[in-house]
């Protein structure tokens, strides 16, 4: 729990960061080089680990001071960096030596983060990935193909949950590693999506090594290790906006604003119940960081505001394509970049409508996230298993 003590410390410190470095007349990198240093990238990591040892709810205090004096948001710089790999290396780490030399270049964004997870035939079934890790001595070879990887075409590091016992049953015989993007045996392809960019791609390991200091966790227990990135992933994609009309609602009321000509009263009664929605799964998130913050760490029941964030994101760009009508059409961003980036997500909201699909299917489908309400928040009976007890090796597979 955060105390007066503490949360005057935060903004005290927050204040000398902005003051002895202006935000609106520094790099970003040197500005966050700054906050991570005095210890505000993550305030309820360690010392030395860009962290101040204090409660987590006092992020917000602390953002809220660097933001106000023009300072960037980090998590739309480096998501996966800052959202998902930061709180697993604090965590996980083999040291707190080489958990600082991930996290600071990590909390700068001069070097970007990727999840390798998901697999052409283990998407919802995360658990039954078949990409191997053989031990060679000091090192791992890994060979396998990962799908769906945000930013793996401009990421340093990334994520890495790979199967290092096929004869044990798929949850046990998982291993946990940081791998290196530029090493030899990784190939990144993109993937073009509807939007005309292409964030996501393909990854394919041919004999990739990964020294065993860049494991985390122990050998077998990668799943446990992969709980902490996804309930971090989860919790950061449904935080939502913290100020009432924030976050996506914004976009439409902004459109509604604009546009007197298109409104009607049908499309009025819409966006009050979107807006009673938006409200509604603010404040739940509001709780939810407030329960984070007391138990240390994003539970379960984070996946509610994933799941809840994630239809009415949807919801609200249909109402926004709606409220266009015909202009809803006029979208010219689906030529093929050549740089290698992708632009801006929040680009025009038409993209906004197209890039919000993936929202239902990114973090966990809201098929999965239903699961795990239903059987760890609520206690009811889990799904059966025709799998349960069976080593990976002897379960088929299509």
């Amino acid at each position: 729990m955060s105390t007066a003590t503490d949360a005057a410390r935060v903004e005290e410190v927050a204040g000398r960061v902005v003051a002895d470095h202006d935000p609106r007349r520094l790099p970003v990198q040197e500005f966050l080089g700054a906050c991570f240093d005095a210890g505000l990238s993550w305030v309820h990591f360690p010392d030395g680990l860009g962290g101040l040892g204090v409660s987590r709810g006092l992020q917000a205090s602390a953002d809220a001071v660097l933001q106000s004096a023009g300072g960037p948001v980090p998590f739309r710089l480096n998501p996966i960096g800052y959202g998902m790999a930061a709180p697993t290396i604090s965590e996980h780490a083999r040291s707190p030596e080489l958990a600082r030399s991930w996290l600071r270049p990590l909390a700068t964004t001069e070097e970007l983060w990727c999840q390798l997870f998901s697999e052409p035939g283990a998407g919802s079934d995360l658990a039954g990935l078949a990409t191997s890790a053989v031990r060679d001595g000091d090192t791992w070879v890994v060979n396998g193909q990962k799908v769906w990887t945000s930013l793996a075409h401009r990421a340093r590091w990334a994520l890495l949950l790979a199967r290092t016992d096929p004869d044990q049953p798929k949850h046990k015989g998982l291993t946990y590693f940081v791998l290196d993007m530029e090493a030899a045996g990784v190939r990144t392809r993109p993937l073009r999506q509807m939007t005309g960019q292409a964030e996501f791609n393909e990854v394919f390991l041919e004999d990739a090594r990964i020294p065993d200091e860049h494991r985390l966790g122990a050998v077998g227990d990668g799943w446990r290790v992969a709980m902490t990135t996804l309930m971090n992933e989860r919790s950061a994609i449904g935080a939502g906006g913290a100020e009432r009309g924030s976050g996506t609602i914004a976009d439409a009321l902004a459109l509604w604003a604009d546009r007197p000509h298109r409104r009607t009263p049908v499309l009025r009664d819409r966006l009050a119940a979107l807006w009673t929605r938006s409200e509604a799964q603010r404040l739940t998130s509001a709780r939810a960081r407030r329960g984070v913050a007391s138990a240390g760490s994003p539970g379960p029941e984070g996946s509610v505001a994933k799941l809840v964030s994630a239809e009415l994101n949807q919801d609200v760009y249909e109402f926004c394509m709606d409220l266009l009508g015909p202009e809803s059409t006029l979208y010219s961003s689906y030529e093929v970049r050549r740089d290698g980036r992708e632009a801006d997500w929040r680009g025009a909201v038409q993209q906004r409508f197209l890039r919000s699909r993936a929202n239902t299917i990114e973090g966990g489908t809201s098929e999965v996230l239903r699961n795990i309400l239903g059987e760890r928040v609520l206690g009811l009976p889990g799904d059966l298993r025709a799998d349960a007890g069976k080593a990976w090796k002897e379960v088929p597979r299509g």
